[in-house]
């Protein structure tokens, strides 16, 4: 990915990875529009970084998806790079009856939102050059944190998602990249003071290194060993499979 020059949309960018994201992309000259539902948040980011603006977003709500992504076009037209980026993490109970509502926040935020923004802006994408769908994953996709069930669950979700959408559009000129952090110091469960945590500004330089290759999976060092455990040569199982499905199920 080509770090200078795009016009970049990021979901939950008012905070954490989101936010840190987005300056260090603005900061290299990008025209950078962070969304979220917090509009004190944004506003604050927007404040601390002139020429950044900032686009209120509901992501659980497929309606707001929509209106955020017309207004999105309409005021930023050669908006190239969306990464999906908003998502929430809470502990969770497997052994037993999981909070309905907590179950399906998660679900609906971590795995359909990212789905349903990318599906609002993809025929746009599809008419730029340079163009990028990228979406925060976690290590927890690859291998999941038993306290966070529903959590982990959605981010293998979306991994698998990943490798389809990334199969289908190879020769559309779209790229699409997944971001997989390691535990890092934010505010998803309270890890903001975490001494085992990787530290944001850390793993934001990393990020940046990797994302300025042809890398299609984002991965710091302290993602590589969780990578890893998914066995080798995925990649291309995904790709004969999906070359071999494509003519046996073409209609």
């Amino acid at each position: 990915m080509k770090l200078t020059g795009n016009t970049i949309f990021i979901t939950g960018g008012g905070s954490g990875i989101g936010r840190a994201l987005a300056e260090a992309l603005h900061a290299r000259g990008n025209t950078v529009i962070i969304s979220g539902r917090r509009r004190v948040n944004l506003d604050a980011v927007v404040a601390a970084n002139p020429g950044m603006a900032a686009i209120e977003l509901d992501i659980t709500d497929p309606a707001s998806i929509e209106a955020a992504a017309v207004r999105l076009i309409a005021e930023h037209p050669d908006f190239n790079v969306l990464i999906n980026n908003a998502g929430i993490m809470l502990p969770d109970q497997a052994t037993g009856r999981i909070d309905d509502k907590l179950m399906i926040e998660t679900v609906t935020t971590n795995f359909l939102g990212p789905i349903r923004m990318t599906a609002a802006l993809i025929e746009h994408l599809q008419t730029r050059n340079d163009a990028i769908i990228a979406y925060t994953s976690s290590v927890l996709g690859f291998v999941p944190m038993a306290v966070t069930a529903v959590y982990s669950a959605t981010k293998a979700a979306l991994h698998s998602y990943v490798l389809s959408q990334r199969f289908l559009l190879k020769d559309a000129g779209v790229r699409v990249l997944e971001i997989a952090p390691p535990w890092v110091r934010t505010d998803l469960m309270n890890s903001g003071d975490a001494e085992e945590a990787m530290p944001l500004d850390q793993f934001i330089a990393e990020t940046m290194a990797v994302l300025g290759t042809d890398a299609d999976e984002i991965l710091v060092e302290g993602a590589k060993t969780f990578r890893a455990n998914v066995g080798p040569n995925e990649h291309g199982l995904v790709n004969d499979f999906n070359e071999f499905a494509s003519i046996r199920f073409a209609a």
